[in-house]
């Protein structure tokens, strides 16, 4: 897949394609947003919720046109799944490339190197940098929306950033919302548990917690101070 000379070809065929109107390109630079992401399989897996989200489309009727639409030009293959827990399979076709430029990017001809790969490295360089950009603005968007501490968003963030997404460095993470849940209510349970813990003294001993509906300094006059403790 040569990334720079596809682009380059989409965007020329979109200048030139009177059908297509911004929603379009919203959305197909959405999908060619996670296609770059997962390193441009042959197929992928798609959550409309965030295709939506990324494309800034606010109607699922105008999304389900729309990629519809995309599909039937011959942009993408939109195989639909009717099963919630399964997202829809995509797959975008590839504009300004073929198998041999591929080849002819890979192993340079004559012993001389390839420059244009040179520059698609470094541009793809970039991209994970405005990938990671975005990622961590749309999570401190929904932490947001959901009510929970910004702190804990940059937590969540940088934590998942840092092992890959991965769930136990192991597999890929396939719903982060549900995985963000999951982290703030372990959040909640370990600020209830730090709370509800008794604090240790100098002297190794617990101070328990005053009691607010008690008058803590009452004396029993009925004391007797002849008595041993």
């Amino acid at each position: 897949m040569n990334y720079i000379k596809h682009l380059n070809a989409i965007m020329k065929q979109i200048s030139n394609d009177s059908r297509l109107n911004p929603t379009h390109i919203s959305l197909y630079f959405a999908l060619f947003y996670i296609w770059n992401y997962n390193r441009f399989p042959k197929d992928f897996f798609i959550n409309r919720e965030e295709v939506m989200s990324q494309s800034k489309i606010g109607s699922k009727s105008t999304y389900h046109r729309c990629v519809k639409e995309l599909s039937h030009w011959k942009y993408i293959v939109y195989s639909p799944s009717h099963n919630p827990f399964k997202g829809s399979r995509v797959k975008l076709f590839q504009f300004g490339t073929s198998e041999k430029l591929g080849m002819d990017l890979d192993y340079p001809k004559n012993g001389q190197a390839s420059v244009s790969n040179i520059n698609i490295n470094k541009h793809n360089i970039n991209f994970i940098k405005l990938e990671a950009i975005a990622k961590e603005k749309l999570i401190l968007d929904f932490f947001k929306k959901e009510n929970y501490p910004e702190l804990e968003a940059e937590k969540f963030f940088n934590h998942y950033q840092g092992i890959g997404w991965k769930v136990g460095g192991k597999s890929k993470i396939v719903d982060w919302k549900a995985t963000a849940k999951s982290w703030m209510l372990k959040a909640e349970e370990m600020k209830f548990s730090s709370r509800s813990k008794p604090k240790r003294t100098n002297n190794s001993s617990y101070d328990l917690p005053l009691d607010h509906f008690q008058d803590n300094l009452h004396v029993n006059q009925n004391k007797r101070y002849d008595e041993p403790l």
